[in-house]
């Protein structure tokens, strides 16, 4: 079945340029109208221009599509609001969030100025929440929607010189665990994206040899299948990186459970830590409370002797 996107709108951050730009001419290319927003700033997010989300817009009209360029700043919670109200005015409701806009500030934690801690956090986290929130009523409202949030192995994983962005990343996650929790009674699916491909904020970070490996249009299937109808999920990590697409999971190790009444000490953690630290048939859970569940099950059974 071919995924289209007739009669769907969908508003795209940060889509004057880079992986924003290719999902908002490949939803119009599948017959979404696109609110193409980017304040059109410099990599560290200073300045500012409207040219990169009008001249996406001018490219989604020429082939045929809908299009209405914006140039609010995700981080304020009043220009999110106002992204909304340009859709449901332009377009009459909004069905898709693709949390693309970003920044970067690196430097080791030690030299980081805190002012650059929190501009990147309130670009990449807080601009997620406030776009999520912004659009929210509207799906609410019609009982539908498909929100992508963008994260990175940067928040994952870890990357040297990335704390700033390695935690508003991470950050993003976790906003979404509790949000798909929320919002799936309402048919509003969230899921998550790890992307890796050569873009401007790319460019910084792999040599010129391997970015040829990591085309842009590579990403775009998987955020196209995220945004869609026929998507059945919610609350999913997955990767895309030069034509590969994996799943990430945060599970938990098996665990040692010490007899009822015992007086644990740090002794005892350090003789078993290996055991507790090992990763033999780990579990994944859907929600804080499974796993607190799994807790309360598992301590209720009688200790073996």
């Amino acid at each position: 079945m071919t995924i289209r996107f007739d009669g769907k709108v969908a508003v795209v951050t940060g889509a004057g340029g880079g992986l924003g730009r290719s999902y908002a001419l490949a939803l119009a290319s599948r017959g979404a109208k696109v609110v193409v927003n980017d304040l059109g700033g410099k990599l560290d997010g200073s300045g500012g221009s409207d040219r990169p989300a009008r001249t996406v817009s001018e490219e989604i009209r020429s082939m045929g599509g809908e299009a209405s360029p914006n140039f609010e700043d995700i981080s304020s919670p009043e220009g999110a609001l106002r992204i909304a109200a340009e859709a449901l005015d332009r377009f009459g409701t909004i069905d898709i969030l693709i949390n693309n806009a970003g920044i970067l500030r690196d430097k080791t934690f030690a030299k980081m100025d805190p002012a650059d801690f929190r501009k990147v956090v309130e670009v990449h986290l807080f601009g997620t929440v406030n776009m999520t929130r912004a659009v929210y009523p509207a799906m609410q409202r019609k009982g539908y929607g498909r929100i992508v949030f963008v994260t990175s192995s940067a928040g994952l994983f870890g990357n040297f010189g990335q704390t700033n962005y390695g935690a508003a990343k991470l950050g993003i996650v976790g906003f979404m665990n509790a949000l798909k929790l929320e919002a799936e009674k309402f048919n509003i699916l969230a899921n998550a994206v790890a992307p890796i491909a050569a873009t401007r904020m790319g460019e910084q970070a792999f040599p010129p040899d391997i970015l040829p490996l990591l085309d842009p249009g590579q990403v775009v299937p998987l955020v196209l299948y995220l945004a869609s109808e026929p998507c059945p999920f919610t609350g999913m990590i997955l990767t895309a990186a030069g034509g590969r697409f994996s799943a990430v999971r945060i599970v938990e190790s098996e665990g040692v459970r010490f007899p009822p009444g015992k007086n644990v000490t740090p002794e005892d953690i350090e003789e078993k830590i290996e055991t507790i630290l090992e990763m033999k048939d780990p579990k994944p859970y859907g929600s804080a409370m499974e796993e607190v569940m799994d807790l309360l099950t598992a301590l209720q059974k009688p200790f073996p002797e």
